[in-house]
């Protein structure tokens, strides 16, 4: 194992584990909107899933990538806003509403696949080209890192800024805050706590959407069933660990994509069993998760649902 993780260029393993926490760090933005409003989202998972899918389709169908990220960030606000609607408006509880739209993104994007695309011999659409900035991607570890990528891996980290300023530098930002700390206080001093967390839930969706295309439409230019593969509730763990801000869920999710990467790239060394390095980042989600819990103090609304009086 030791001469494995020896082996690995260290230029190129930083780069493959930014790429696995661009969606991860997504989703884990979208989620910390919510909760810092006051809503749970563990519908990330089905949102994500639901945006991959239909972006490949868009993009299939139209023959432009670029409608296909669109289409995808469009289908993750639709089912935010059916979060939105269960548990904001109709007062269900968070975590059913977002553990049925899980279930239902699976099956709907399963049924489609095997009904409209499994068989199809339409050529993919390709996947987003990789763009380069002049002088910067010759710099030594970071340039080939950071200044060389595809859009959507770049619409992250710049994400990660917005939402940090939005959060914690505008008005916005503060309502949103006080929504999910304290709703009734909220309400008495006439924030509109019903639209805070609406925006909210459903620009969460638009960044869980955006996670979704990485999948289909930067990574491998197809869609196969449960392409997401749990990303979206290793995405809650990093928020969690990331103590809801901006950049502690895009270092907790290097830490996951990491150990994700390191995986990947050890597998043909000493016969190690493909099924214990797939396992890596789940089990390092349940250990990081149960080391935080306790620590990280979440939004003290948050998970539940306010009416007004």
């Amino acid at each position: 194992m030791i001469a494995a993780l020896q082996s690995l260029h260290l230029t190129e393993l930083g780069y493959l584990t930014l790429l696995a926490a661009t969606p991860l760090t997504l989703a884990a933005l979208g989620g910390l909107m919510c909760e810092r409003s006051g809503v749970v989202n563990i519908a990330l998972e089905g949102i994500m899933l639901t945006g991959a899918f239909v972006g490949y389709a868009a993009a299939l169908a139209t023959h432009n990538l670029w409608l296909g990220v669109l289409a995808a960030m469009l289908a993750g606000m639709a089912i935010a806003a059916l979060h939105a609607a269960l548990s904001i408006s109709l007062l269900v509880d968070q975590i059913v509403s977002g553990t049925v739209i899980n279930i239902l993104a699976v099956g709907i994007t399963g049924v489609y696949y095997r009904t409209y695309i499994q068989e199809t011999s339409t050529v993919g659409p390709g996947i987003l080209p990789t763009w380069h900035i002049p002088l910067l991607d010759r710099l030594p570890f970071l340039g080939q890192i950071f200044f060389q990528g595809q859009a959507i891996t770049w619409a992250m980290l710049l994400l990660i800024v917005v939402v940090h300023v939005v959060l914690f530098h505008t008005v916005w930002g503060l309502r949103t805050r006080a929504c999910g700390e304290h709703p009734l206080a909220a309400d008495t001093v006439g924030i509109n706590v019903y639209l805070v967390r609406y925006v909210n839930v459903i620009a969460s969706g638009a960044l869980a959407g955006l996670g979704g295309a990485y999948f289909s439409l930067q990574e491998i230019g197809n869609f196969l069933p449960n392409i997401t593969g749990g990303r979206g509730f290793i995405a809650l763990a990093a928020m969690i660990f990331g103590r809801w801000t901006p950049a502690g869920a895009f270092l907790a999710s290097l830490l996951f994509a990491g150990a994700d990467a390191v995986g990947a790239r050890i597998q043909g060394f000493h016969n190690i069993p493909y099924q214990f390095l797939g396992m890596l980042p789940y089990v390092l989600t349940i250990v990081v998760v149960a080391g935080a819990m306790g620590r990280s103090i979440a939004p003290a609304a948050v998970g539940r649902p306010y009416k007004k009086q």
